[in-house]
């Protein structure tokens, strides 16, 4: 790695240029101030995603969780990596109790299909939900997914240890990646981020916010809002 020193964000920030006339001195001020912001920020990521990839071993998972592909047969977890050394998974809120799947869980899972074929010719991914498979199937034909893998979760274990259903049934999602060690499977990173974790006014979410959606709006002048949701139709 390139072990230069970072030139200081204010003074990379004075090159942008806005790409159309008329601005005024005020507009440029905080655009600059705004750009070394976001140059920072990048810096910060990538530190982050540095740090993420140094993480020591996790643990070994030792349960048998199993599952069921679109082919009906069952698996093993080391089964979904295919010839790949990680697994990136979701789990979506679409369990036998919910008549239509999560709207949210459905718009991201929208963004990852457009790359689904790219993500995978680095690592093994996977969808995963508590309904049979040939349910999660009939809804991805509906919109449209090509690209994504759907597993069910032969009983709920998976689920249940991930603490991912409620007493009255409802769930939440789960963004897991898992790494082969041989023929073990150790966990490499989980999403921790709660809602106890949410700063005041804002949703839980995680940092890096992975959904398209949301960062499409932060780039608008009303943001995100704090009342809109996406919907299955419109």
């Amino acid at each position: 790695m390139d072990s230069s020193p970072l030139v200081p964000g204010m003074t990379l920030a004075q090159q942008g240029k806005t790409p159309f006339p008329g601005e005024s001195e005020a507009y440029r001020k905080a655009r600059e101030a705004l750009l070394a912001e976001e140059i920072e920020l990048r810096r910060h990521l990538t530190r982050v995603t540095e740090q993420r990839r140094a993480l020591p071993p996790g643990p070994v998972i030792e349960k048998n969780y199993r599952f069921k592909d679109a082919n009906g047969r069952e698996l093993g977890l080391l089964d979904l990596f295919g010839n790949h050394d990680a697994l990136v998974t979701y789990f979506w809120m679409y369990g036998p109790q919910r008549e239509r799947p999560c709207p949210m869980c459905t718009n991201w899972l929208g963004a990852v299909n457009g790359n689904g074929a790219d993500i995978k010719q680095r690592v093994a991914l996977k969808i995963l939900g508590r309904s049979p498979v040939e349910r999660q199937l009939a809804f991805a034909v509906e919109r449209g997914w090509r690209n994504l893998d759907f597993v069910q979760t032969v009983g709920d274990d998976y689920a249940d240890d991930l603490g991912l259903i409620a007493a009255d049934e409802s769930e939440r999602p789960a963004l897991t990646v898992f790494k082969r060690d041989g023929d073990k499977v150790r966990l490499f990173w989980a999403s921790e981020m709660n809602e106890k974790m949410a700063d005041p006014g804002q949703d839980p979410r995680d940092a890096p916010d992975i959904a398209p959606l949301w960062s499409i709006l932060d780039l608008t002048p009303s943001g995100r809002g704090t009342d809109w949701y996406p919907k299955l139709s419109y």
